[in-house]
Order: C-alpha cells, then sequence, then structure tokens
C-alpha cells in the first residue's frame, strides 16, 4: 500500500481565500492584512470590537512523553479541529509557529500531517509572516544597546560582569552558547563573557505570546531585567530606553495569523516557545480572540503533558484567566511498545505485552492532567500497522485509569477519522464538568513551586538545588517576584532529567543547574538537568537533505 507524502498533500489542497476563511468567523476583510491569498494577520481593531462577546469551550491536545515512534500532537490537533466542524460546530484552532532550527535540524516541519494539515505548509516551516525575524531583532536590538550604553559611558553602572542578557538566532548552533563580545581594542567596546539562547527561548517570545495588547507589551518589555549594578540593584529595559523601539519592530508580529486545515477550517498560527525551554505555548492573544469567535477552540501546548500541559495550566492560563474545558491526550500504539522496551525497527511487529507494558507513561500522564481537575480523554492516533488487539489494549488500560481512549484515523481520512473524538469531546465540554484548577498558589515559595512540580508531575523524589541557587530564589522573593510561577526546562523525552529514562520512572531526582528571572514574562526559569537554552544540530541535520528541485519546489523539509 502507498501513501502520498505530507508534502504531496498540502501541495494538492485546494485552498480557499483567506477572506472566506475569516469570514467563518465573521473577521471582515477590512480586519485582514494579507500576506498573499492564502495568510493575513487579524488586525487589533477587530481583536478590541469581540472583546465582550461571551467565550467559546476550551480543548487542550498534549500528549505522552514524544519517542521516535511519533506521536501525532499537532497533527491530532487539526484533525480535531476539523472534526468537530464536520459535525456542524464552529470551531478554530490554536497552534503555535515553527522554528527553522528544529526545522532544519531533527524534528522537521510543524503543520501537521497527512490530511490533517494546516496550509501553507512551506511558508509556515519557514519565514512565515516573519514574527520570528521580529522577535529576534527585537531581542538583539536591546543586546546592542546595552553594550552601546556601557561604552558610551555606562551612566547606569552597570556591572559589566552581570548583564543577564544574552542575544538570540533562530537557528540551532552550538558553537553559540557561550562567547565572548567586544575583542579587537577599544573601538570595539568592553569585551566580555555571553551567549546566544534561540530565538523561542527568548525572554520577548514569551512577553509577546502573553501580552493582551500593545500597551500590555510595552510595558512587559521595559519589566525585563538586563542586568545588575554593583551593589545588585537591577537594571531593567526601560532604564535603556529600548522598550519603545523594540515595541515598534513587534507591532505586526503582535498580531495573529490567520490560515487554513486542508479542510478549509480557520487556524490561528502565533507564537514560538518550545515546552523543553520555555512555555511552550501560542499566544494569548491568539487564544482569547478564537474563543470570542468560535464556539470550540482546539489548541495544542508541546511535547509531553508534563512540560506544555504543565505549563499551558499553571502559567498561560493562571496568566489569561482561561480555563480549560476538556484535555485530548494523544498516544501511539507504536509509542507504546517503544515504552515498553522494543526497539524501533521492530515496531510493526504485533506486541500487546510490550504495549500493556509501556502504558505506564500514558497512565502517569492521565493522572497528572486529572491533579488539574479537568476531563480527560485519550486519542490514539492510528497506523496502519496497528493491530486490534494492540488498540484493544489500550483502550483497556485506560479505562482501568477512570478515563477514555477514542480510536484516531485522521491522518488517513482528515475529519471523517475524529468525529468519534469530536462528538465526545464536544459533550464534555458542554457539560461543563471541568473544575480546573493550577497545581500550585501564587502565596507558596519559588522553591516550593518548583518542588510541587518535580514531586507531582514528575514524582521525583527530591529536588537537588545548590545553596547558590536557593539564596537566588530567595532574593527574588525580596524583591517582590515570590508570586510568579515556574517555568521548568528539561528533557522532553522523559519524566526525569535523564531523556534515556522511558516509561514511568520514580525515585529520581531533579537537579536545577540554573535559574532565570523574566520578570517582563512573569515566570521563573528553572534549568535542569543538561537541556540547553541553544540546541545543537545532529550529526546530519535535516539541512543536508533539503533544497530545491527542478520544478522550482521545496524538497527535504518535511
Amino acid at each position: 500500500m502507498s501513501f502520498k507524502t505530507d508534502i504531496e498533500i498540502a501541495r494538492e489542497a485546494k485552498k480557499r481565500p483567506i477572506q472566506e476563511i475569516g469570514a467563518k468567523l465573521g473577521i471582515g476583510s477590512d480586519d485582514l492584512l494579507p500576506y498573499g491569498h492564502d495568510k493575513a494577520k487579524v488586525s487589533q481593531e477587530f481583536i478590541n470590537s469581540v472583546q465582550g462577546k461571551e467565550n467559546g469551550k476550551l480543548i487542550l491536545v498534549t500528549a505522552i512523553n514524544p519517542t521516535p515512534a511519533g506521536e501525532g500532537k499537532t497533527t491530532t490537533t487539526v484533525g480535531l479541529g476539523d472534526g468537530l466542524n464536520a459535525i456542524g460546530k464552529k470551531a478554530a484552532i490554536c497552534i503555535r509557529e515553527a522554528s527553522l532550527g528544529p526545522n532544519f535540524g531533527m524534528k522537521g516541519g510543524a503543520a501537521g500531517g497527512g490530511y490533517a494539515q494546516v496550509v501553507p505548509m512551506e511558508e509556515m516551516n519557514l519565514h512565515f509572516t516573519g514574527d520570528f525575524h521580529a522577535i529576534t531583532s527585537a531581542h538583539n536590538l536591546l543586546s546592542a544597546m546595552i553594550d552601546n550604553h556601557i561604552y558610551w559611558g555606562n551612566e547606569l553602572e552597570i556591572d559589566e560582569r552581570r548583564v543577564t542578557w544574552r542575544r538570540v538566532l533562530d537557528m540551532n548552533d552550538r558553537a553559540l552558547r557561550d562567547t565572548v563580545t567586544s575583542l579587537g581594542g577599544v573601538t570595539n567596546g568592553f569585551p566580555r563573557q555571553t551567549g546566544f539562547d534561540i530565538t523561542v527561548a527568548s525572554e520577548v517570545m514569551a512577553i509577546l505570546c502573553l501580552a493582551n495588547d500593545l500597551q500590555d507589551l510595552q510595558k512587559r518589555l521595559g519589566d525585563m531585567i538586563v542586568a545588575y549594578r554593583r551593589d545588585r540593584s537591577a537594571i531593567y529595559a526601560r532604564d535603556i530606553k529600548a522598550d519603545g523601539a523594540m515595541t515598534v519592530l513587534l507591532r505586526d508580529a503582535m498580531q495573529p495569523n490567520l490560515v487554513q486545515t486542508l479542510e478549509n477550517n480557520p487556524a490561528f498560527v502565533h507564537g514560538g516557545p518550545f515546552a523543553n525551554i520555555a512555555h511552550g505555548c501560542n499566544s494569548v492573544i491568539a487564544t482569547t480572540t478564537a474563543l470570542k469567535v468560535a464556539d470550540y477552540v482546539v489548541t495544542e501546548a508541546g511535547f509531553g503533558a508534563d512540560l506544555g500541559a504543565e505549563k499551558f495550566m499553571n502559567i498561560k492560563c493562571r496568566k489569561a484567566g482561561l480555563a480549560p474545558d476538556a484535555v485530548v491526550l494523544v498516544a501511539t500504539i507504536r509509542a507504546m511498545k517503544m515504552n515498553g522496551g522494543v526497539a524501533k525497527a521492530d515496531l510493526g511487529a504485533e506486541n500487546v505485552d510490550a504495549v500493556k507494558e509501556g502504558c505506564a507513561n500514558l497512565g502517569r500522564h492521565i493522572g497528572n492532567l486529572k491533579q488539574f481537575g479537568v476531563p480527560v480523554v485519550v486519542a490514539i492516533n492510528h497506523f496502519v500497522t496497528d493491530t486490534d488487539a494492540e488498540v484493544q489494549a489500550v483502550r483497556d488500560y485506560v479505562e482501568s485509569e477512570g478515563s477514555e481512549a477514542i480510536l484516531c484515523q485522521h491522518w488517513a481520512k482528515g475529519s471523517e477519522g475524529t468525529k468519534e473524538l469530536a462528538t465526545r469531546i464536544a459533550e464534555i465540554a458542554d457539560a461543563g464538568v471541568s473544575q480546573f484548577a493550577p497545581l500550585y498558589k501564587d502565596e507558596m515559595s519559588l522553591f516550593e513551586k518548583i518542588e510541587r512540580v518535580a514531586t507531582s508531575i514528575y514524582r521525583a523524589d527530591e529536588v537537588l538545588a545548590d545553596k547558590k541557587i536557593r539564596d537566588q530564589l530567595k532574593a527574588w522573593e525580596d524583591a517582590g517576584y515570590g508570586h510568579l510561577p515556574v517555568c521548568m526546562a528539561k528533557t522532553q523525552y522523559s519524566f526525569s532529567t535523564d531523556p534515556n529514562l522511558r516509561g514511568a520512572p520514580t525515585g529520581h531526582s531533579v537537579p536545577v543547574r540554573e535559574v532565570r528571572l523574566s520578570a517582563g514574562a512573569g515566570f521563573v526559569v528553572v534549568i535542569c538537568g543538561e537541556i540547553m537554552t541553544m540546541p545543537g544540530l545532529p550529526r546530519h541535520p535535516a539541512a543536508e537533505t533539503i533544497g530545491i528541485n527542478d520544478d522550482g519546489l521545496v524538497e527535504g523539509l518535511f
């Protein structure tokens, strides 16, 4: 049996003019800023005009820990959105934009797959509407202005040893993790050690994804701490007088992008923080706008539920006043077998025992999500090699965990393959049974919040943090930042900080290597284990096989 590739399917899409897609949500042509024929930004004027409307139902799609076998979280998000529309519901989806780093590295595209995709796929996975470039430019403008301020006399008395603001680049480049700048003599400034993070880890990215409007954006940008004086007092971006110019660079990027699925249903694609090193959710402004114009909004949070969903609940929902009505937890039979110890090369053979063994990871995620008071439905993302006995093993296991599992075939069938899931999710959302609450209260200390996530979500025995880190957390509390949530940065492949420890491990420790205060975004980043805020490329990056063919089409990106 032969299947068309994702890109072949995307190129055959019968896209509609973006004005028609906007009209489905009541967005007029005058409120769309077109980028070509098939994508547009939604104007701030329209966003302001719908604020008084009642919210639709919010559905979160998350997943088990990722494995090389694949899970299909974005594909399921798109498929569920299409499925809801297919059963007569007015639904929209909200997903993140793709970073060039993983696209040219290892992960590949981020627009779904098969017959559950968002288009235009190639543009979305490359430069799209330029949002990431604007974020990169705004971030690095601040970097330049900090060094420039020091060069021209350092009126603010910045301690050059305590400049915390690093530079960013939307590419995986391990050589830039730690650098020394301003070498070459007096005219080039004062040498100091610094480094680069990937753009998606930038606090500017987090702020754009959490801000309500341009005024809120500029205030948050001004609140960012970029350095300290010798007396340890903070220097803010507003002290450098960079917040206004940064806001100008981000003006257009702040407006959500509207595109469409293969079935011509509306999709908001905006923002792109990684969930393993940032908060992993699309923008608040896109989600809240979608909730005003659609009856059901399907959104996703990055990587497994221990990362993306935890941060969606504890950071995004807390900051934006949102409450999910239901959660869809994506899993595959293949991933269950891999968690059960089966090698990737052997995943095609039936192995019910391995499926049962691997279900522990799925069960851990179900239990974790239920801690937030939200009903959970498992979506089994179907592969052709799945057998009836393997699917039934997962159904039985999920039922024993007090939830339900529904087989989904959206990759091969589009909305026809998710109608059962869509019907059930709509019933749950409409029933109003969710009793959402974050995992911890604002009043808890920062270290207690770290411990709560580590013990309740990762099921660790302890958090390991030396005195320097604990003292830093206490100093931030004394400075008025103790109420902030924590943003855990750790490997996405395991509940632990060891990427090779699959399943549902217990008895492990969570070592904290570094903490960073994101005062503008409004959270404290907690860097655990060996996770890097500037990823590296694999031995054979995807970029090696990407190019343009004789027909002028991009090949190898997907």
